[in-house]
């Protein structure tokens, strides 16, 4: 597989992330953190760890610094968090020559909470539209936006939800189309997003591993 860039997957996951951010901050009406040390160990059981990926080599990554900090950067879309109270979060990114995968976990003092954050953040209308404006604010003169889409996924929980963008990436050696995947998923008191970044070309078996995760990190998460 060809290798893509370090930036060019940066800058999808960070619009990806503004636009469908779960349990996150708005510009005006930010979430009430009070991290607590039982719901750090749940976001941290939610995310992927190294062995999740299997034996193979090659892998790089590891856990980091959850943002917490970012609005959804659409002046129209400012879902209602004050209410919201964020116990947990964590975050692990891993990448093999060619394809990411970034995982996050925030777990919400109550399954209600969640409940809330999903109706309010993801199922509301301005979701696609605001992904497609962030999307094409992050992309530079070699890239272009083919497609931001609903796709299938399979009903790991009471909450679930998948979007796929495409983009077009020129470099000398020609044009690669990559997909970008985010799954969302909602468990009880825990919120999961799972990324992946990888070439078109390459869709069958990198899907076929996404599912496997998004498997292992719902049954992580606290039921």
């Amino acid at each position: 597989m060809r290798r893509i860039g370090s930036r060019h997957a940066a800058a999808f996951l960070a619009a990806l992330a503004a636009a469908l951010l779960l349990a996150g901050a708005a510009v005006a009406d930010k979430e009430q953190i009070h991290l607590t040390a039982a719901g750090q160990a749940a976001a941290r059981a939610a995310v992927m760890h190294r062995a999740d990926l299997g034996g193979g080599g090659g892998w790089t990554g590891g856990s980091k610094k959850p943002d917490l900090s970012s609005g959804t950067g659409c002046a129209n879309f400012k879902p209602k968090q004050s209410d919201l109270v964020l116990i947990g979060a964590a975050e692990t990114v891993f990448k093999h020559p060619g394809v990411e995968f970034d995982s996050e976990a925030q777990v919400l003092q109550t399954p209600a909470m969640v409940r809330l954050d999903w109706q309010r953040t993801v199922l509301a209308p301005q979701v696609m539209p605001c992904l497609r404006s962030n999307l094409e604010k992050q992309l530079t003169s070699s890239e272009r936006l083919v497609s931001v889409r609903r796709i299938p996924f399979p009903a790991l929980s009471g909450y679930t939800r998948a979007y796929r963008t495409t983009v077009d990436v020129k470099s000398t050696s020609g044009t690669t189309r990559v997909f970008v995947d985010l799954i969302l998923i909602g468990r009880s008191s825990t919120e999961i997003t799972l990324t992946t970044t990888a070439p078109l070309v390459a869709v069958a078996p990198v899907r076929a591993a996404e599912l496997r995760l998004a498997h292992i990190l719902v049954a992580r998460a606290a039921p």
